[in-house]
């Protein structure tokens, strides 16, 4: 049985599959309404998330993967690192100077390659999401990790839908309630317009 990620399971998420999951439930750390606070607030916070986080993606990978320890400007780091990766999944253009960040690739004991993260504190995490990114792309499963249409809620989900077309993290509830807002603001203006005002 493989581990829960904690930051999506918060929304009753269904996991990304791959190492994608990481790269989801990191987005999912954001603190929204009832849902929880930012996992990220301060070093502890963080810390806590990300070996809940490590465990989770050992587990999909098979490999034991030990967090690296976080400072308070990590945690102030890695906020900003979210809303940079957020912005991609938003289809927004990247902002700033471009960074690199070291990862290696490793031969695991049953020939496969893998790519490893590098670095430390920040670092590190970085390096691995930015791994599971280049992987998701190169896939084509890069395109299906969306954010919530409801500017509400902004979970980030995976769209399992057949033609990609999915857009509420859940359709009962942010979907349901978009749905409603619209069939309102349709019937009035439909309202307006026969009375003539």
């Amino acid at each position: 049985m493989s581990a829960a990620w904690p930051a999506s399971q918060r929304y009753g998420l269904a996991t990304a599959p791959g190492g994608l999951g990481l790269v989801q439930d990191f987005l999912n750390t954001r603190g929204i309404g009832d849902y929880g606070p930012d996992l990220l607030a301060d070093a502890a916070a963080a810390a806590g998330w990300l070996a809940d986080a490590a465990r989770a993606w050992s587990s999909q990978r098979g490999l034991d993967v030990q967090p690296p320890a976080l400072t308070d400007a990590d945690a102030s780091r890695l906020r900003a690192l979210r809303e940079a990766v957020s912005r991609l999944v938003g289809g927004e253009p990247p902002t700033g100077t471009a960074a690199s960040f070291p990862a290696s690739l490793t031969l695991s004991s049953s020939g496969e390659v893998m790519l490893e993260p590098a670095g430390s504190g920040w670092r590190w995490l970085a390096s691995a999401l930015w791994g599971q990114i280049l992987l998701g792309q190169r896939d084509g499963l890069w395109e299906r990790v969306k954010r919530c249409r409801n500017h509400e809620c902004g979970a980030v989900f995976y769209d399992r839908s057949k033609n990609n077309s999915g857009v509420w993290h859940d359709a009962k509830t942010c979907g349901n309630a978009a749905n409603l807002r619209a069939s309102r603001a349709r019937r009035r203006e439909r309202e307006r317009s026969a009375t003539g005002r």
